[in-house]
């Protein structure tokens, strides 16, 4: 793009505009920013322009790339990742990845007939925060490493006699999937193509993830959290275990008033099963500028640029060589079992999705709500009528 005028005489600027989008909060952007910073610096014949879109992120990027103004790098998760494969948008960046640096779990979640059309950033698990000095005052162990759900009712329920929230209670499919999967349950087949949620398995699990709330009460419900979020009553010591994701760490690093740490998701039937989910750098097939795209997806995906980001907590890292480091196993800062985040990578699933995806878990959504408010048993709302509607987005 050139950027100057013969009526003014103005000097000609040559360099490559190249346009980036991204998700993410303020914080991640004040993190981003000094990075794309340094790589106009190391490549002083690009600009990147950055589009930031922190809300309803890929309702617009579905607009941009309809509108043939698609970004020439896109920051995308496993969940549409299927969507823009599919439909030929991102290209095919196999021979760029080195398989070995990275999670072979970040990357499945790109991967597609044997091809990768991302660089993984960063893997996205679940695990258990507990609040350690509410488990010292009331003289509660804290959770083993291979603690089971028994295990888990079991301390939620003495914390409920303390007037005290055992645990946490959210309605999204990504913190009740752990209870499915690791009883051996889940709501797609392994290759996306088949409703598996009407499995017996996956009823009763749905039904004690429910019962925290309706029968156990160890779990607050909508009524007692207000308007409250879970990680908000975390932080006011009403809740002693929140089951939730790595993003929470810089939260819970500023705000926290106690000591905390973590545990890995409790064992089910079928051991400790959460969702690997991935987020990572695509490249347009639209691109004009591939070339200074794919530096900058090199910069952007490397060692050192992970390692500014998973300094602040906010991600585990694809890379092994960034997430085995000092800085993401840092034992001054919290939470000292870091490391847990990596064990649960070993263990855990990557989430079976297809391009539907968004579609299947937005169904269930609106289905499930009499479950969790103790209305219905999942057998009787996961019906074959809902099956047929849900198998129209599985094939």
């Amino acid at each position: 793009m050139l950027l100057c005028t013969a009526l003014f005489k103005k000097p000609c600027d040559t360099r490559t505009v190249i346009k980036f989008s991204s998700w993410g909060s303020q914080s991640e952007t004040e993190l981003l920013l000094p990075l794309l910073a340094e790589f106009e610096k190391q490549n002083p014949d690009i600009d990147v322009e950055f589009l930031h879109i922190p809300q309803n992120y890929f309702q617009k990027l579905h607009l941009l790339f309809a509108s043939n103004l698609a970004p020439d790098v896109v920051f995308i998760n496993n969940y549409f990742a299927p969507t823009y494969i599919k439909a030929g948008l991102l290209e095919d960046l196999s021979q760029y990845v080195d398989e070995s640096k990275y999670f072979k779990k970040a990357l499945d979640g790109f991967r597609y007939e044997g091809k990768i059309y991302a660089v993984p950033r960063d893997v996205s698990d679940i695990v258990v925060y507990y609040n350690k000095d509410l488990f010292d005052k009331f003289n509660i162990n804290y959770p083993s490493k291979n603690w089971t759900l028994d295990d888990y009712l079991k301390i939620a329920r003495a914390f409920s006699k303390h007037g005290i929230w055992g645990t946490s209670f959210e309605t999204d499919a990504v913190f009740w999937l752990p209870y499915l999967m690791s009883n051996g349950a889940g709501i797609l087949s392994d290759d996306g193509k088949k409703i598996v949620i009407n499995q017996d398995m996956a009823l009763d699990s749905l039904d004690f993830y429910a019962a925290l709330v309706n029968r156990y009460n160890v779990a607050p419900k909508k009524s007692d959290s207000a308007s409250l979020t879970m990680a908000q009553m975390f932080l006011q010591q009403k809740i002693a275990m929140h089951v939730s994701g790595r993003w929470l760490v810089p939260k819970y690093r500023k705000d926290a008033q106690f000591d905390w740490d973590i545990a890995p998701f409790p064992r089910g039937s079928k051991g400790s099963i959460v969702n690997i989910d991935s987020s990572g750098y695509a490249l347009s097939k639209s691109s004009a500028h591939k070339q200074e795209a794919l530096k900058f997806i090199e910069f952007i995906s490397s060692e050192k640029s992970l390692n500014v980001l998973s300094q602040s907590g906010l991600i585990v890292p694809a890379r092994k060589d960034s997430a085995y480091s000092n800085v993401f196993l840092d034992k001054v800062q919290k939470p000292h079992n870091a490391g847990v985040f990596l064990d649960v990578i070993e263990t855990g699933k990557s989430t079976p999705v297809n391009e539907n995806y968004r579609e299947i878990t937005d169904i269930l959504d609106k289905s499930l709500e009499p479950v969790f408010l103790g209305n219905e048993k999942a057998r009787d709302v996961i019906t074959d009528r809902l099956l047929k509607d849900l198998s129209r987005y599985a094939y």
